[in-house]
Formats: C-alpha cells, sequence, structure tokens
C-alpha cells in the first residue's frame, strides 16, 4: 500500500465518484481509477461496488476506510514533527462561501492570532464538510443552514456531536429577468408561480433546500448548475431563481437582474465543530474571529 492509493481511495469513499474524488484532490479521473485498481490488486479485495448512490464501499472497504484514516492522520503528523512544524487550522467553506465570506474570518483571525497557520479547504458537498468535521479531517467549517438546530434546512445533522454558532445572515432573492412577466408585480405569492421555471443546481444545494422549504415541491424545476449559470440562465430569460444577495449584486445594480416581490426568510452562515474542542486554544480563536458580527 502506497499513501497516495490511500488518500485516493479515501476521496472516492468520501465523495462517492471517481470524478468528484479526482475534483478534489486535482487528479485525473483516469489516475484515480488505475490508484484505486492498484490498491485493490496489492490487498488481493475489491473494495468498491457501484451501487444507487455511487461508488460504495465493499465490507473490506469499510475495513480498510478506518484504517486509512488512521494511517494517513499519522503520516501528516509524523511529517510535521520531522520538519519541527506546528499543525494547521483546518477550515473547510462551502464553495459558494470560500471568496466571499472566508477572506473576512480569516483577516479577523489574523488579527487574533497572527502565529496560527490556516489551511482552507472549499469543498462542494456539506456532507463531506460534516463528515470531515466529525471524523477529525477538519477543525471547523462554514456552511449556510437555518432554525436553531444544525440541519434546519433540510440536510442530515450526523450524531449530534457537533456544535455550531451563526456567524451572520444570508438574505436570498428570488430574481428574474427584467423582461419576466412577474417582474414589477406587487406582493407575490406561492401561487403566483404555478407553471414558472425555477433554476436550480443540486438537490443537495441550499439554496434549493431553501426554495422547497418556502415554495414546496410542487415549481418545475429545472437543473441549470451553480450559481454562476442558475445567475446566467436567470439573466437570459431562461427561468426564475432563489439565489444569495451577495452572488447577484452586480446583476441587480445593472439591472440585467431584478427581485421578485415575494420574500424570502435569510439563511445563517454557519460555523460548525466538534463540541468537544470548543476549549482548544485555535478553536477558541477561530469562534471568536467567526462570530465578530
Amino acid at each position: 500500500m502506497e499513501l497516495r492509493q490511500l488518500r485516493t481511495f479515501e476521496a472516492v469513499v468520501r465523495h462517492r465518484t471517481v470524478t468528484d474524488a479526482a475534483h478534489a484532490l486535482g487528479l485525473a479521473p483516469s489516475s484515480v481509477s488505475a490508484q484505486v485498481r492498484a490498491l485493490e490488486a496489492a490487498l488481493g479485495v475489491p473494495l468498491f461496488a457501484r451501487g444507487p448512490r455511487g461508488m460504495e464501499p465493499t465490507e473490506a472497504g469499510e475495513r480498510l476506510r478506518t484504517w486509512a484514516r488512521t494511517l494517513l492522520e499519522q503520516a501528516e503528523r509524523a511529517r510535521r514533527d520531522v520538519r519541527g512544524e506546528r499543525a494547521p487550522l483546518r477550515l473547510g467553506a462551502l464553495e459558494t462561501l470560500a471568496g466571499t465570506h472566508v477572506p473576512p474570518v480569516l483577516a479577523r483571525l489574523a488579527g487574533r492570532r497572527p502565529d496560527l497557520a490556516v489551511e482552507v479547504r472549499p469543498e462542494r458537498s456539506r456532507a463531506v464538510l460534516l463528515d470531515d468535521v466529525a471524523g477529525g479531517r477538519l477543525d471547523a467549517a462554514l456552511l449556510l443552514d437555518t432554525g436553531d438546530a444544525l440541519g434546519g434546512l433540510g440536510f442530515a445533522a450526523g450524531d449530534g456531536s457537533l456544535a455550531f454558532v451563526d456567524v451572520e445572515p444570508v438574505p436570498l432573492a428570488l430574481v428574474a429577468a427584467p423582461s419576466h412577466p412577474l417582474a414589477g408585480r406587487p406582493a407575490l405569492t406561492a401561487d403566483d408561480l404555478r407553471g414558472e421555471r425555477l433554476l436550480v443546481n443540486v438537490p443537495e444545494c441550499s439554496f434549493w433546500m431553501a426554495g422547497t422549504r418556502a415554495l414546496g415541491p410542487g415549481l418545475e424545476r429545472i437543473r441549470a448548475g451553480g450559481v454562476p449559470v442558475m445567475r446566467a440562465w436567470a439573466e437570459h430569460g431562461l427561468g426564475i431563481s432563489l439565489l444569495p444577495r451577495f452572488a447577484i449584486a452586480d446583476s441587480l445594480a445593472t439591472g440585467a437582474l431584478v427581485p421578485l416581490a415575494l420574500p424570502f426568510p435569510d439563511l445563517s452562515l454557519r460555523l460548525v465543530w466538534q463540541a468537544n474542542t470548543d476549549h482548544h486554544p485555535p478553536i477558541r480563536a477561530l469562534l471568536y474571529a467567526a462570530a465578530h458580527t
């Protein structure tokens, strides 16, 4: 077994597909597949079977999962010890937030703890972020949620070992092109949207979940892609979309998009960490920096 093979194996377990694992590792999918095959050949057992959720670990794969995590963590600790390095604070964040909401937190953290190294890991999957925090691969993560409990937006929140604090509100807007028939109409209701095309990403997307909570499942949903794609399609009149205001501020300012008169409750920018680690000085510094607002 090689460490790079174990790292690739763990990425496929977490991301469920070779393509997503390759994206996370910065490798070609063919390289990921080759490393998994080489690892299976070295161990003499199949590690994955294709299931409804993608690549599912076999019984042997589940056993290796625990070993892989242990071996990779030990190798990383050994590397840092030999080099005389301190462990960085590992902060995960949804890709949607990495360029907008993470930098102010890092700036405030640097002001409090200029000696603290921080490693930021953007991630497309909220489930992967939560699993990595619960499993100790991340110290904390920034994501979007709502309500008084973790997972109020509608996603699985794990076994209750995670704590959280809400950092700031994240306003949403239902938007359309200015030529849309609903643009300019006052006081819309969900019934006024019947027959409309709602541009969405994937069911695990925060804004898909928020739209489902407010509008129900009956509205026709058109899968466009990530936030930039939904925004562009809406600007071209291909449908309406529920998006965070921070991602469409320029489009609203130029008039390329207009908000429809159907208000939505804010989401919360939520910092999540293991409840039993909040006494550690780096975690406490992060909590103070994140909750500054």
